[in-house]
């Protein structure tokens, strides 16, 4: 099969995105455990230290836009993917057999992601654009290897942002809950499609997608629950 027939058919398309998707849950990881750094020191410096690092890194500069690409080849392959699925389904489905046969999440991959397609949306507009757009993010001083420096005050923007709206911190938890689904299910697809699909790999990755899941909804849902909770 030659590359173009490989990604134009149904299990190339399946296997870009599952790359893509292992590939953002890599970024997602990171971005998470930078994120925790929040909760540890309330002065702020920590976080802000390594927002900074992430700023500045000329590495990290260069896979924003790959980051970014991979972001759009996921969602486009998902919907393609899915008007597949959908023209492929014979009519009149059992879709109880369905239910029985499936995860919810699996049956509702598109919705999940939909939903955190707008998510993302207002992540972006909230604190991305903030900071590398409109450039109202107040500096601050760091101590740092002995001297102060002068960085943006990242803590501020978004400990702030989560102290002044409760209705904000409820949709961010709801908003790590929903990537917590999503990933779980993704976890686990996407090394079925790469071909570790066998009885006893199966149940491993399942399990590991499921504490993955778990991982991702209580990391990135207790952030705004601390500062419910605290301020």
């Amino acid at each position: 099969m030659s590359k173009g027939s490989f990604i134009s058919a149904s299990i190339g398309r399946k296997f870009l995105m599952s790359l893509t998707g292992l590939f953002l849950i890599i970024f997602l990881t990171v971005h998470m455990s930078i994120n925790l750094l929040l909760i540890f020191d309330d002065t702020g410096d920590l976080y802000n230290i390594a927002a900074h690092f992430m700023a500045t890194n000329p590495l990290i500069k260069v896979m924003e836009p790959v980051l970014a690409i991979g972001f759009l080849i996921h969602i486009v392959w998902s919907f393609v993917i899915t008007l597949q699925n959908m023209r492929a389904r014979p009519i009149g489905y059992n879709k109880n057999k369905q239910s029985v046969n499936s995860t919810w999440a699996s049956r509702n991959m598109l919705i999940l992601g939909m939903l955190l397609f707008v998510f993302m949306g207002l992540h972006l507009s909230h604190f991305w654009f903030r900071m590398k757009i409109a450039g109202d993010v107040p500096h601050t001083l760091v101590m740092q290897g002995g001297s102060l420096v002068e960085m943006e005050n990242a803590y501020e923007l978004v400990a702030g942002f989560f102290k002044a709206s409760i209705l904000y911190s409820i949709l961010y938890i709801v908003g790590g809950a929903l990537l917590g689904l999503h990933v779980s299910h993704g976890f686990w697809s996407a090394f079925q499609t790469i071909g570790l699909n066998n009885q006893i790999w199966r149940k491993r990755l399942y399990f590991l997608a499921v504490v993955i899941g778990w991982i991702f909804t209580i990391g990135y849902g207790i952030i705004p629950l601390y500062f419910m909770i605290k301020f």
